[in-house]
């Protein structure tokens, strides 16, 4: 795995090994980064379910401000702080090893906010005739998540195509882009 743009581009990422993490493929990062385009510059950026923070780290490589990580596994957290590090981002990259669902709440009680929130969490499963359950989901569904971003910033959510998420407001979809079974959407407050 790779940063595939920027200032930092062809960096290799040092990734836990096994299967804890599901990196989101370079191909699929090259396509939401061309997406964003100048809208990174500059940028607060918030990632839940870091994983490995590649699209964090990629979002530092292409100019944004600073980027706060949240993931639960301490042992990621280790590699997302590492690979900021060597990158020369260890001083604008904050690496939180905390459940998202929690730090969203006191990210939101403490008046945080972020021009980008992304977020490819753990698949859910298939959902024909109910209701998502998945990771996804339950971000859509949190009222914390939509107070973190600013009025024109935008939320960049990975899901499975499997998992039929419903779009609650405030959400508004703004663009998809599809890759294998994976699907990015991209999503903003209604005004």
């Amino acid at each position: 795995m790779r940063i595939t743009g920027g200032n930092a581009a062809r960096r290799i990422l040092k990734v836990p090994k096994g299967l804890d993490v599901r990196p989101t493929p370079d191909l699929v990062k090259q396509a939401i980064f061309n997406s964003l385009g100048e809208r990174v510059v500059g940028a607060k950026v918030l990632e839940l379910f870091a994983g490995s923070g590649a699209l964090s780290l990629e979002c530092l490589s292409r100019g944004a401000a600073s980027v706060m990580c949240i993931e639960k596994s301490h042992r990621h957290a280790e590699f997302i702080r590492g690979n900021a590090a060597a990158a020369g981002y260890g001083e604008i990259l904050e690496a939180r090893t905390q459940d998202v669902f929690p730090a969203m709440k006191q990210l939101a009680e403490n008046g945080r906010q972020f021009d980008l929130i992304l977020a490819d969490p753990p698949y859910g499963e298939k959902n024909v005739n109910r209701r998502s359950q998945s990771f996804a989901q339950q971000l859509l569904d949190d009222k914390n998540l939509p107070k973190l971003l600013t009025p024109d910033g935008r939320f960049i959510l990975g899901h499975t195509k499997r998992d039929t998420l419903e779009l609650v407001l405030p959400w508004r979809e703004v663009k998809t882009l599809k890759h294998g079974d994976t699907l990015m959407r991209f999503l903003e407050l209604l005004a």
